[in-house]
């Protein structure tokens, strides 16, 4: 991981990096998820936030915090019904479960076969759809590749930890280093700013 040597006085800008704490909540303050502990990117680097949130952190220094209305064109984008699915359950691996993912969803096979469908395994292109299993029966599977917060107003409360210059590596590279793994809902922030109503 690079060495901190983060300024108090600098402010978030072009390349520098970021570390802050968020937590997100519904609008009426229920809680959704958070960071769970600090997390680095770089300033709209590919590991930044969304840029609603990219845009608020702009010229703030350690210690800033607040709490950001998001629109769900702002955050996860509106919900699709185009990619709410109704399947067969033959065309799935026992066991299924709610939760399961799965990578695309199953079509019309050529001369009419049947194909299974293989569970998303994390390395599935980045541009492939992903579905979760939000409810079964016993012969039906619904799979649905709306992110879980898509159309949806969220309230993010980001507290600005540490800002620090980027190593010349991390700017060429557009992402801040770690030693840490990647955090499920930071990669799902990155993904909606991506790819906004899709889930990856």
């Amino acid at each position: 991981m690079t060495a901190s040597n983060s300024d108090p006085a600098l402010a978030v800008g072009e390349n520098t990096v970021v570390t802050v704490e968020f937590w997100i909540m519904s609008t009426d303050g229920e809680a959704l998820d958070d960071s769970d502990g600090p997390v680095s990117f770089l300033h709209r680097g590919l590991d930044s936030l969304l840029p609603r949130l990219d845009d608020g952190l702009e010229g703030k220094t350690a210690g800033f915090e607040q709490t950001f209305h998001l629109e769900p064109s702002d955050a996860f984008g509106d919900y699709d019904p185009e990619l709410l699915r109704v399947e067969p359950r033959s065309r799935f691996p026992e066991p299924i479960e709610v939760g399961m993912q799965f990578e695309g969803v199953p079509g019309d096979a050529e001369d009419g076969e049947e194909t299974e469908v293989e569970p998303d395994d994390g390395d599935s292109d980045e541009n492939a759809l992903i579905f979760s299993v939000t409810d079964l029966t016993d012969d039906k599977v619904v799979l649905d590749a709306n992110h879980p917060y898509a159309g949806m107003a969220l309230r993010v409360r980001i507290k600005l930890l540490e800002v620090r210059p980027a190593d010349p590596e991390e700017i060429e590279q557009g992402y801040a280093d770690s030693d840490e793994e990647s955090d499920d809902i930071l990669d799902a922030l990155i993904e909606a700013r991506r790819n906004p109503g899709t889930l990856h």
